[in-house]
């Protein structure tokens, strides 16, 4: 069934699960200066954990992709929660000597998150048509920012409560098994392209294809749309992802270094504690009015509601997410230039910075479906999570920490802890604009991108039908004969 209770009940549960991944991949960052202290790491390394952890989990991105449009996906959710369950609760045990295990084990992680996170979407597609897929992706991309800064809060907090950095991290384990029994008894496999389907009124509409998977690949790489889209979120991943994974740490040297400290180890736990549950605050807080507004800002533009009704336009996706990084980018630069002078403007800025940056995450997967088959859906979004990731969040935090570790000469005084990772993040600025630009490009794209998408599924004889002033992802192709207008 589409748009049904029981489909209301399985992405309830897939929600949950995409929460904890996301409270899951920060409860380290909210204790990274202990974890580098129980290691004896440097910054590098410190950034190698997150690091190692992506790289795992994009390379086996396209395995799941794969695998995703050609078996049960449910069960390969419930195999690859069950690894990450069991590596995440294995890395907490690794001894300080053997900090090389720990790094395996958060690959492992990886590996169980690639499963889910480049399946679900698809299975989402498949249960909700219209206005209630674009609402329900919204929903679903609200735990990014919720899940990340409930990550800090957790992991600082339950790591203070108990004495042991490795609770922090256990928690989300312990957690993640109630979430592993939601998915066995409310989850199920919907038909693939059920959705799609069930909005059209042509007896034409094609949801199967017989294409090989190498003849996908060229047809997604042949989608500019796709292209510059991935392109666009990479640039923009590299920055939250990296602020995301720094910011906390840097925060913390800035507090030791106003407090005349000579060392950030020496900081009080309940300073530390305080810079976790003040990042995971703005983080959440930011994230979602960044994910609530850019979605709302998107439907605005295209039903051309109110005073938007000149600006009316149905490229307003990308046009959205690329104005979200144009705005952050001189936030971001603000709170590098004179965050050392105020703490408080530093979280200002960091403040608008990620609700700008997040007017994408309920936009991007949403864009996407209007413009690629339903049999090729787990591909293409595992393709945009492995580019996103090489270049973006896998890469940034070690990079980061490497120039960091360059600029500062071993230096572990506070302010030139300070210095050195802001001094390493301006590349930021500029990516942000680089995202930007992409996102525009992709606006010029969407359109006939769509056009390409309404023939390949059979929709060719609905095209000079007028299609509704709406959100609906394939309303606004042209699938429904309950239609307004035409703007294609």
């Amino acid at each position: 069934m589409v748009n049904s209770q029981q489909d209301y009940i399985s992405v309830t549960a897939l929600f949950v699960v995409n929460l904890l991944n996301y409270v899951d991949r920060y409860t380290v960052a909210g204790v990274l200066t202990q974890v580098q202290t129980y290691y004896n790491i440097s910054d590098s390394l410190g950034g190698l954990i997150q690091t190692v952890f992506l790289i795992s989990f994009m390379v086996f991105s396209p395995v799941c992709g794969y695998l995703g449009d050609r078996f049960n996906r449910k069960w390969i959710m419930i195999i690859g929660v069950g690894i990450w369950l069991g590596a995440v609760l294995g890395s907490s045990f690794v001894p300080a000597n053997h900090f090389w295990l720990f790094l395996v084990l958060r690959s492992f992680v990886g590996i169980g998150e690639a499963s889910y996170s480049n399946v679900a979407p698809s299975l989402i597609s498949d249960m909700f048509n219209g206005q209630k897929r674009s609402t329900v992706f919204m929903i679903f991309y609200f735990a990014i920012p919720v899940g990340s800064g409930l990550g800090f809060i957790v992991g600082s907090n339950v790591a203070t409560l108990t004495g042991h950095w490795q609770w922090g991290i256990r928690v989300s384990a312990i957690a993640g098994l109630i979430v592993m029994i939601a998915l066995v008894l409310f989850t199920y496999e919907p038909e693939r392209g059920a959705a799609d389907k069930a909005m059209g009124e042509s007896k034409d509409v094609v949801v199967t294809t017989n294409t090989t998977y190498l003849e996908d690949l060229v047809i997604l790489l042949k989608t500019p749309t796709l292209v510059a889209c991935t392109w666009g979120y990479t640039a923009l991943v590299f920055v939250s992802g990296t602020l995301s994974w720094w910011e906390p740490t840097v925060i913390q040297h800035l507090t030791a270094w106003h407090q005349g400290l000579n060392d950030t180890k020496d900081l009080a736990s309940t300073d530390k504690d305080r810079v976790a549950l003040y990042f995971g605050a703005i983080t959440t807080a930011g994230g979602l009015i960044g994910v609530i507004f850019g979605s709302m800002l998107s439907k605005w533009l295209v039903a051309g509601w109110g005073p938007f009704r000149r600006l009316q336009t149905d490229r307003a996706q990308p046009l959205v997410a690329g104005g979200g990084a144009l705005l952050a980018a001189p936030f971001l630069l603000i709170g590098m230039i004179f965050g050392d002078k105020s703490l408080v403007l530093l979280y200002i800025m960091i403040f608008f910075g990620i609700t700008f940056m997040c007017f994408n995450w309920g936009l991007n997967i949403d864009m996407l479906t209007t413009v690629i088959h339903p049999n090729r859906r787990s591909t293409a979004f595992s393709y945009f999570v492995l580019v996103s990731h090489l270049f973006g969040d896998a890469s940034g935090p070690y990079l980061i920490g490497l120039i960091s570790d360059a600029i500062r000469h071993g230096s572990t005084y506070p302010k030139d802890q300070y210095h050195s990772l802001v001094s390493a993040t301006y590349c930021c600025v500029a990516l942000l604009l680089l995202s930007a630009g992409l996102y525009f490009v992709s606006s010029l794209t969407l359109v006939s991108d769509r056009k390409k998408f309404r023939a390949e599924m059979g929709l060719d004889d609905l095209q000079s039908k007028p299609i509704r002033t709406s959100t609906d992802s394939l309303e606004r192709i042209g699938i429904n004969d309950d239609v307004a207008s035409s703007r294609l």
